[in-house]
């Protein structure tokens, strides 16, 4: 079996979710030491780990509250000690609550940025120096077809989203020469576990989110995880400032 990514350690933040640890089983599969990045998932993040070696891979989780720098730093520090520099960093973690435009205070404003959009940048400060030292890296953050399409109730998190592609295209412009190549992953509309907990009618949903796609089925997080994998590989090099949408064609609509 090919193994493009042996010898490679990658930072997975997110890593409990249906996204994340679907990435994270797919980096792994692929040759990687995977670093799991949760926050107060420990249970969740112990078993994917579990789920991985029993696979013939290596994963160990790590916790991190991902809006403060400090646990930023210490994160990446503990991830340098236990398993190695970090070579690829899949900038996962977010949150997606739904508030209405006339109920985002400042507040919630700011938490949405911190979350959805800082975060990257802390993720992105604090392992590109070693990338850049090594002359090599792969910086894979994960958008959002919203940022494109958008969606009410969501103007905090499209906007942070809307951010997260722009910091990707800077650190590509800012990172190419040193070797390391940045790439934003959109999903579109991913079935998992978390979504029928925010849907009233599922059945209903889904007939609804064909209407939007070309490809006429729910989006797996194994299509995200795909995306991502190829993008953290030597063959995508060339690379680099790009937005791969994975939804189905729901962004031509």
């Amino acid at each position: 079996m090919s193994r493009p990514l042996n010898g490679r350690t990658a930072l997975v933040t997110g890593a409990t979710g249906g996204i994340g640890s679907a990435v994270a089983q797919r980096l792994a599969a692929d040759g990687a030491t995977v670093a799991l990045a949760h926050f107060g998932e420990s249970a969740a993040a112990g078993d994917l780990a579990e789920r991985i070696a029993a696979d013939g891979g290596k994963a160990s989780p790590f916790e991190a509250d991902l809006r403060w720098e400090a646990d930023v730093r210490t994160l990446c520090s503990q991830v340098h000690e236990r398993i190695g520099a970090v070579d690829i960093l899949v900038s996962n973690a977010g949150a997606y609550p739904r508030v209405r435009w006339s109920e985002t205070t400042s507040d919630v404003w700011s938490e949405m940025l911190a979350v959805n959009l800082t975060s990257h940048y802390l993720l992105a400060q604090c392992v590109t120096p070693e990338m850049t030292a090594q002359g090599h890296g792969r910086v894979v953050t994960m958008g959002s077809v919203l940022a494109t399409v958008g969606r009410h109730d969501l103007s905090a998190y499209i906007s942070a989203k809307a951010g997260v592609e722009g910091l990707t295209r800077a650190l590509a412009r800012e990172l190419g020469p040193t070797g390391i190549t940045a790439n934003c992953v959109a999903p579109g509309s991913i079935q998992v576990p978390a979504e029928q907990s925010v849907v009233e009618d599922e059945k209903a949903m889904a007939l609804r989110q064909l209407g939007r796609q070309c490809i006429q089925r729910r989006g797996r997080p194994q299509d995200v995880a795909a995306a991502v994998a190829f993008l953290a590989t030597e063959e995508a090099g060339f690379i680099t400032g790009q937005t791969l949408h994975v939804d189905g064609g729901w962004v031509l609509g």
